[in-house]
Formats: C-alpha cells, structure tokens, sequence
C-alpha cells in the first residue's frame, strides 16, 4: 500500500495546477508508460496504480474514487468483468466522469527476435520453473519429438509477419495508438521477452499518447531500462534473418543472473512431465508459428501424440 501511496489515500495526489490527472490501466507495460509520462515538467500528472491483474475486490472503491477525478483514462484492452470485478476498460470509464477522455493503447507482444518463444497460461499449473516464457522446441521435445532443427530465415521473417499481423488485429479492433511501425524500427532494442518492449519502443508509444492528448511536449529518456527483470537470448540466425545490426546472445539474463539455455530447458522439460497437458495445449494454442518454426518435428510431435 505504501508503494501505491497516492492510490490508497495515504499520500495526497499530484496538486491541482491545470494539468489533467491521467490514470494509466492495464499491466506492467501500461505502468512503464506512466513512468514515461510522468516526468517533472510534464503536462499531465498521474498516479501509480496497481496492474490490473493484481487489483482485488477491496482496491474496486479506492480505484472508482480516483477515476471520479481523472481527466485521461489510458488504458490497454481489458475485457469487462475481468477477474469477476469491474476493472475492465469500459467499466473504469464508465466510473469516471462524463468528460474524461479515453486513449486506448496496445497490449504489445512481439515475436520476432525469439521465434520459439511464446505464453501458455494455465491457473491450474501455474508457471514453470525460471523464467514464465515457454519455448516451442521445449514444449515439442516434451511431447516427444527429436532434436529440433535450426528454422529457415524465411521461417523467422514469417514469424515476425505474424506478430505485425496480429498486433495490427489488435490495434484495429480496439482502436488503440499505432506501435508495430515502432517496432519494426527498433531492431534489436524492440523487446527484451515477447511481452516486455524495449525503451525504444516505450517512448515512442508514450510519445503518441500526448499526441492524441494535444500535447507538444518530448518524452525524455528514463534514464533506466524499464523492464528489464529478464532478457532472453537472441539468436544469430535470427538477426541475421531479419538483416539487423548486432551481436548474438547465447544466455538468459534473470534480475542480473546470467541463466544458460541448456538449463531452463531442462527445468521445463522437468515441469512438463508433471504437467504434460501444458505442453500439449501450448503447441495447439500456436500451432501457427510451431509449424513454422518446427517444420516436419511438429508432425513428429502429432505421431508420437496418437
């Protein structure tokens, strides 16, 4: 509660001075646009806010009480109800007052950089071992296939055309500021996992959230990198696919903790034989780009399933 001081009350909130009160709402790559937006001279002020998978039916009153002096409501895509509890983008909106503005921004996800790389949920088994991310070649091995050959370029080329075509999708279907360009642009600086973009990114996004706002101001740099509690290794055939500029990285990079490769897949490979199901729903749930990065494996997978 102390972190969130402004939001539960125990700290005043940012003085009224003519500036606009913006709630930013969503997760934690809706919490780094607000560091963005925040800085001292800025023309807007904010208040940090819990992600909105963390909020509880006790933060609802606390939440509704702000949103009845926000002017901005930034928010990703969250569906109504969500959790069983009013906090989805139309009901924040609906709590605040008839004049506040609503800037809708993209949850970002971007595949690119790690093909292989993709996010299972599963409330019954929770997450894996290390690091939350699961692997294709993982999941594929786990279900029984052999070694996993190295993909085509062209194969990684179409897996970062599925991640512009489904984040355009998105964007489309909501009605949220533009960010694939920015992504594209970015090289290897887009995203540091598949759902943690890169400060590039970041401020760009930031950047056309003051635009739709009418505000001329520059979004300095943090200073930091902003999600930074893990880095996923970016290989060189992918770079070299894609026609980027830098070097390979062969290590998982955890809070500062360098974390081979070798050794996640095998805690993963453990974790899958408790929870087989996960693996299995994992490579249906994106058959799209298993099938282009395993190739003729994932028909070995299907062999060894049947």
């Amino acid at each position: 509660m102390r972190h969130y001081g402004q939001f539960y009350g125990l700290d005043p909130l940012p003085a009224h001075d003519g500036r606009p009160l913006v709630l930013v709402h969503g997760n934690c790559q809706a919490e780094s646009l607000r560091v963005l937006i925040s800085a001292p001279d800025s023309p807007v002020r904010t208040v940090r806010i819990p992600p909105v998978h963390e909020l509880t039916d006790d933060d609802v009153p606390y939440l509704q009480k702000l949103l009845g002096q926000t002017d901005v409501v930034v928010s990703q895509p969250v569906r109504p109800g969500y959790r069983g509890l009013p906090v989805g983008t139309a009901d924040v909106l609906g709590a605040a007052g008839p004049d506040c503005r609503l800037v809708m921004v993209p949850v970002i996800r971007w595949a690119a950089l790690h093909p292989f790389q993709v996010i299972v949920r599963s409330p019954a088994a929770g997450e894996p071992p290390i690091v939350p991310y699961h692997d294709l070649r993982t999941m594929a091995q786990a279900e029984g296939a052999g070694p996993v050959s190295a993909p085509r370029a062209a194969a990684v080329r179409a897996v970062r055309d599925v991640s512009v075509r489904e984040l355009a999708e998105r964007q489309r279907r909501h009605g949220t500021i533009d960010v694939v360009d920015l992504l594209l642009q970015a090289g290897l600086q887009a995203c540091q996992v598949i759902n943690h973009p890169g400060n590039l990114v970041l401020r760009g996004a930031a950047q056309r959230i003051l635009d739709r706002l009418g505000q001329s101001w520059e979004v300095p740099d943090p200073g930091r990198v902003l999600l930074n509690s893990v880095h996923a290794p970016v290989s060189g055939l992918v770079i070299q696919a894609l026609g980027l500029e830098g070097e390979e990285t062969t290590t998982w990079r955890i809070h500062d903790r360098s974390v081979s490769e070798e050794e996640v897949r095998e805690a993963h490979l453990g974790w899958y034989r408790r929870h087989p199901e996960v693996a299995r729903q994992g490579l249906q749930r994106h058959a799209e780009v298993a099938r282009l990065v395993l190739g003729a494996t994932l028909i070995d997978v299907r062999s060894a399933s049947t």
